[in-house]
């Protein structure tokens, strides 16, 4: 089993993020393990970490330096342990609006997660149109009622991600923490460190992994164990303003095999920074 060592960096997503060019459109990369959904690799922060070797690689041509990675497409082969990764990337187009980057993060020789990256600038001005959502129903920062996955969380054990940012759960919307039914949703707060969270850069990148972080909404049903994401795309509307950042996750259809959960994160300001829908498979437990 993977040891979780307690944390000691003040930037830890940007440490995460951060590639080491090797040449040839390749980076490498480290993935610390408290970057982990129990034992492997959290996949939102793969998705990361293949729009972070994106970026850089648009970048290391000259220019773009306003593009962040607005839309990230990703096949998940495997699941990785932490450690060191390499990637790999392909321009498939430069544009002076839009950039499209093909990622492949392998572990060893072995492809674990394959992306299509496309890149621009996101949005800034205030938005055109918006419809109501149930997450604006959400605070804008933690109740009281909030629960913190700290140590002696129940969640503790297995969501490592927690000990790199700050993480909330709403309990009225997670009933399986109660041990009790409810319906396929779940509410949370998070928030970067503050040097990440300082670092423009790495709070676009931190948003995309928020596009990943809750627990599966089958557990709400009554369904554990895991649920292995085959198919997540994420859109980063705009960067996120400084502050507490809502997740509300979601699931319209819970079949026999297959249910797909949609990610929606609002920033401090009340904007939609992502959204995202991934396919993932029912617990089998």
């Amino acid at each position: 089993m993977t040891e979780v060592k307690t944390l000691t960096s003040t930037r830890p997503f940007t440490d995460l993020t951060t590639l080491t060019p090797l040449g040839d459109g390749a980076f490498g990369a480290h993935i610390d393990p408290i970057w982990t959904i129990g034992p492997k690799v959290h996949g939102g922060c793969m998705m990361a970490v293949c729009a972070a070797a994106a970026r850089d690689a648009v970048r290391a041509e000259g220019g773009a330096a306003a593009m962040q990675p607005v839309a990230v497409s990703a096949n998940y082969l495997t699941a990785p342990d932490p450690g060191d990764v390499r990637l790999v990337t392909t321009v498939r187009k430069r544009g002076r609006q839009v950039c499209l980057v093909d990622v492949d993060l392998l572990q060893g020789d072995r492809i674990v997660v394959s992306a299509s990256v496309t890149l621009g600038v996101p949005d800034e001005a205030a938005s055109r149109h918006r419809e109501p959502l149930a997450i604006d129903a959400l605070p804008a920062e933690p109740t009281a009622a909030a629960a913190r996955i700290t140590a002696d969380h129940p969640m503790a054990a297995i969501v490592h991600v927690a000990k790199g940012c700050e993480l909330l759960v709403d309990p009225s919307a997670a009933r399986f923490l109660a041990g009790e039914l409810g319906d396929p949703v779940n509410r949370m707060w998070a928030r970067p460190l503050s040097a990440d969270e300082a670092d423009a850069d790495t709070a676009a990148l931190f948003a995309i992994m928020l596009g990943d972080i809750s627990a599966p909404v089958t557990m709400n049903r009554g369904m554990f164990g895991w649920a292995p994401t085959v198919q997540l795309t994420t859109y980063l509307r705009r960067r996120p303003a400084p502050g507490w950042l809502r997740v509300m996750a979601s699931a319209q259809v819970i079949g026999e095999a297959w249910f797909e959960e949609d990610h929606l994160v609002l920033d401090s300001a009340g904007q939609v920074v992502v959204q995202s829908r991934q396919l993932a498979m029912v617990p089998r437990a």
